[in-house]
């Protein structure tokens, strides 16, 4: 029997570990990470008007984020900078 590559060997071993649902990592989808237990996702311009948990006042035609700590539906618009700051800026 041939031996294969040591990167297909790393390969297969990796999917066997994912088969074998022993990967310890959670997956986030991309585009977002995590940041102290929050979800976070940057988000572009918006014709919407959302109020910043940080400042309190709305975010609206500026790039900011979004995050959420368990459940999307509950995820709040904040300034970038806001975030940046959350440690100082609690949310209200």
């Amino acid at each position: 029997m041939a031996k294969g590559s040591r990167r297909s060997n790393r390969a297969a071993d990796a999917m066997a570990l994912l088969k074998a649902g022993d990967d310890p990592a959670p997956r986030v989808p991309s585009g977002e990470r995590v940041e102290d237990g929050w979800t976070v996702r940057s988000a572009g311009v918006s014709d919407r008007v959302y109020r910043c948990p940080g400042c309190d006042h709305e975010v609206v035609a500026v790039a900011h984020v979004v995050a959420w700590l368990h459940d999307p539906d509950d995820r709040r618009h904040w300034h970038t900078p806001c975030w940046a700051a959350r440690s100082r800026r609690r949310p209200r």
